[in-house]
């Protein structure tokens, strides 16, 4: 396998990136620049849902970028209308708003939750709100929602005007969503963390304190949205309806693009020169992604991830009982699944040891093994996988003696 650092020189190591070079994907799987294939449970981190290279996207792709790349957002065009229209309607919230990625859509989103305070007259509300362990993004107002200090840490001054509430702790959210909050921003699956699932008596808590106490209530989605939990949206899967919903990762099945999605009651609070963005959706990756929606629909996603999602916690739960000094039991839902890995092994450890048994796996949180594959896997190809992960184990117990 070829670094990346030696092939690539001028690349920015801002990423610790693995001694391995993908030059294609192919559904579930990739290959690396020696012609060898790796079964994928990373999927770009939740972002190509319907596999690696799906010809139906591809050629969406192929014949937007034949027909109009770029035009402005100072013009209409038909696939940004047409993907908020379908969107809109798969949702039942009323506008959309198209950027380029999970972190400006949740920059728009707080801009959203002030400038609607601002616009009701209620200018001493401020405040936005998150959880701890919560990840939504890098840029400076994404990351200082961020609830993270590993994240934060080198870049102060952080702007003000957040504030962090401990998660599911419904004693804590009375005491933290006061007067001077905009927004409560949670993500209803924390991925980043590890794989935690806000409680439902948590998240209906959130809805009534923010209706009683005249905040918005912003379901982050990035990661845990577009299906990965069994229904398109996170919301309908927790039975919790917010005011807002950002989106991004999975939307385009790999193509760049975020969402802001907003309820009638706060559309009218960003109005034209509030927001703005040169590339937000772009006519390709709207094609993309209302390629992705039709598609979905066509094979019945949900279903399938319900059923290979409930497959693959069974498959993960035997290997914990197998190796119970190794693992905790698996956390989450859908095809977002974590693997809590006991002391004194390390989830990077099992991620670097998979390149040489054919397994990609990604390490989250402070020591969990994340699998968020391709929606699309089958139970046959999370066999295979598991079987691999079993090896891997193997040889990692093989070489610790």
């Amino acid at each position: 396998m070829t670094t990346t650092a030696s092939a690539h020189p001028h690349l920015l190591q801002n990423y610790a990136r693995a001694p391995l070079t993908i030059v294609r994907g192919e559904g579930c799987e990739v290959i690396d620049d020696q012609g060898r294939r790796y079964l994928d449970f990373v999927a770009g981190i939740a972002v190509c849902s319907l596999g690696h290279a799906h010809p139906r996207i591809t050629a969406a792709i192929a014949e937007q970028a034949a027909t109009l790349v770029q035009c402005s957002n100072l013009y209409n065009h038909e696939p940004a209308g047409q993907l908020a229209t379908a969107l809109a309607e798969r949702s039942g919230l009323a506008r959309v708003f198209f950027c380029n990625s999970g972190a400006e859509a949740n920059e728009a989103a707080i801009k959203l939750a002030r400038k609607f305070a601002f616009r009701n007259g209620d200018t001493q509300r401020r405040t936005i709100l998150t959880c701890s362990g919560s990840f939504h993004g890098r840029t400076m107002g994404a990351l200082t929602a961020t609830a993270n200090p590993k994240y934060q840490e080198g870049f102060d001054p952080l702007p003000g005007g957040f504030r962090y509430t401990s998660f599911n702790d419904l004693t804590g959210l009375e005491a933290d969503l006061t007067s001077d909050v905009a927004a409560f921003l949670i993500e209803p699956v924390q991925g980043e963390s590890g794989i935690f699932a806000a409680s439902r008596e948590y998240l209906e808590l959130a809805r009534r304190l923010c209706d009683e106490r005249g905040a918005l209530l912003i379901f982050d989605e990035i990661q845990c949205g577009m299906g990965r939990l069994g229904s398109l949206f996170a919301f309908e899967t927790v039975g919790v309806r917010p005011d807002a919903v950002t989106l991004a990762k999975a939307l385009a099945n790999g193509l760049p693009i975020g969402a802001l999605l907003m309820n009638e009651r706060c559309a009218d609070a960003l109005r034209p020169g509030d927001h703005g963005t040169t590339f937000g959706g772009s006519p390709v990756p709207c094609a993309a992604a209302l390629a992705h929606l039709e598609l979905r629909d066509e094979i019945d996603l949900d279903a399938h991830v319900r059923r290979t999602g409930d497959f693959l916690k069974q498959e993960l739960t035997s290997i914990a009982a197998t190796y119970p000094t190794h693992f905790g039991a698996p956390r989450g839902q859908g095809l977002m699944l974590g693997l809590p890995v006991a002391a004194p092994y390390l989830a990077s450890d099992f991620v670097s040891t998979g390149f040489a048994h054919g397994l990609l796996l990604n390490a989250a949180g402070a020591n969990t093994l994340r699998f968020v594959p391709a929606l699309i896997i089958t139970e046959e190809q999370i066999s295979i996988g598991m079987a691999r992960l079993r090896t891997v184990i193997e040889a990692i117990d093989k070489a610790t003696g």
